[in-house]
């Protein structure tokens, strides 16, 4: 995930964007159920879904139908934004829902890789993320 203001700020500029994590955050839902909440073509709700999947606002999760057909579901993890303007400059601060597998994963990842960067919960100049374990 980015922690690029300008970038976070372009990604949430979107109205379909803006529903879909609405939509979202009250329970998982379909790309189909997305298309018609967000009065948006299928291309678009899977592009804007594809964005907000790179920047870890939204998770996706498979799905059996009734007659035992597969689809995707997408469920908001962007728990909150803060954003503090002072002294002439600005932080954002984003805070997303991880469960332990995720994190324990990225861990595991970042171990093998030979490195473990700190922890980003203190406000910088260009943003910082937190993540919240639930």
């Amino acid at each position: 995930m980015t922690n690029d203001p300008d970038d976070i700020f372009e990604v949430l500029s979107s109205d379909v964007s803006r529903e879909i994590l609405a939509a979202a955050s009250v329970g998982p839902v379909s790309a189909q159920e997305l298309e018609n909440v967000c009065d948006a073509s299928l291309p678009t709700i899977y592009r804007r879904l594809e964005m907000l999947q790179r920047y870890d606002f939204i998770s996706e999760e498979q799905a059996v139908d009734p007659d035992g057909g597969q689809y995707k579901q997408y469920s908001t993890d962007l728990k909150e934004i803060t954003i503090v303007i002072e002294d002439g400059g600005y932080d954002v601060d984003i805070r997303v829902r991880k469960d332990t597998v995720d994190k324990f994963g990225e861990l595991f990842r970042d171990l093998r890789e030979g490195h473990r960067e700190s922890d980003a919960s203190g406000p910088s100049e260009s943003g910082s993320s937190t993540e919240d374990t639930e």
